[in-house]
């Protein structure tokens, strides 16, 4: 069987190829793979159209050609041939306004793809449902992201006189400016990883925050960040999956996280919840897992447990099922 992978320009971000990249490596232990990144980065009609030219141009016979996320559009070019699409979250049409827009999108990133493609793969059941809500569609299955092997569990002493506080991320939905405000008087290091904007380094110098960050991390130092941390933080507003939980958890690390979907789906209960809409819920769930040694302990142990789910052996073996069935349509 050949399976050939298509993703978005590496230059619109790397966190589909990264999910991806250990999936299929483990896939190709036993299967003919291949990897091809289009061509433009740009999402406007003459991006769609030369993108779907390339694709033209590569699609093959006795093949199956799987879109591995956000370039939902280029299923146009593979009409006729076996195809699976994999569709994360709906953060393209949520965040749309504008009605020409939004129904622009709608109709060539989702309604058109998810017709066109065989099979299409939801990241979690909040994706499922959320297309449900958008066209009745019978053909969608649920296969969650696998976790990087690289990710192992290392046991660390907790530190509660200072512990240090990752952060992983950003933007609007990270909810970075919550967690810092929360953080005011909590004597701890919070270390951010990502890009700060000039609100962000505001609020840090205003509620005096020690910190320090970095961006564009390698594979190998977001590891070494989950192993150095004694706490992760993960207080998102949306989220299409949520990796930073299932890495904590792997890592054998105690995890604050938003109670909402899909957070509470990929969790299953081994962590912090808070309300990511409220500052002192946020503050609460810090000082407890700070103080409350057995809490946390219990936490870590239900994480560790929790982590096995999505392991890349579960995950790449129900994709081949997939792929396999596929085939023999």
């Amino acid at each position: 069987m050949k399976i050939q992978y298509f993703f978005r320009h590496p230059l619109v971000g790397p966190s589909i190829h990264r999910v991806f990249r250990t999936i299929i490596t483990e896939i190709s232990k036993t299967q003919e793979t291949l990897i091809i990144d289009i061509q433009n980065k740009g999402s406007m009609p003459w991006d769609v159209v030369s993108n779907n030219l390339f694709i033209l141009k590569k699609r093959k016979k006795n093949t199956i050609h799987h879109v591995t996320g956000h370039i939902h559009d280029v299923l146009m070019a593979l009409i006729g041939v076996k195809t699976v699409l994999t569709i994360h979250d709906l953060v393209f049409l949520e965040n749309v306004r504008n009605p020409i827009k939004y129904f622009y999108k709608w109709l060539f990133w989702l309604y058109l793809p998810v017709k066109i493609a065989d099979e299409v793969v939801c990241i979690s059941n909040k994706t499922k449902e959320a297309i449900l809500k958008k066209m009745k569609i019978d053909k969608l299955t649920v296969i969650y992201n696998a976790i990087d092997p690289i990710f192992k569990h290392v046991a660390k002493p907790f530190n509660n006189i200072k512990p240090v506080v990752l952060h992983i991320g950003t933007g609007w939905n990270k909810n970075l400016e919550r967690t810092i405000i929360a953080l005011e008087n909590i004597p701890c290091h919070l270390r951010i990883i990502g890009k700060l904007n000039d609100n962000q380094l505001k609020l840090l110098d205003n509620h005096k925050i020690d910190f320090s960050n970095q961006c564009n991390l390698t594979d190998e130092n977001i590891k070494d960040e989950y192993i150095k941390c004694d706490i992760v933080n993960f207080p998102s507003e949306y989220e299409g999956f949520g990796m930073p939980v299932i890495e904590g958890h792997k890592t054998g690390r105690v995890v604050v996280t938003s109670k909402i979907e899909p957070i509470i789906e990929v969790s299953a209960n081994a962590v912090a919840y808070v309300d990511p809409n409220n500052i002192e819920s946020i503050r609460l769930a810090y000082l407890k897992v700070i103080e409350d040694t057995d809490y946390r302990n219990s936490l870590i142990d239900l994480g560790i447990e929790n982590a096995k789910r999505f392991s890349v052996e579960t995950i790449a073996k129900q994709y081949l099922d997939l792929y396999q069935n596929l085939s023999k349509k």
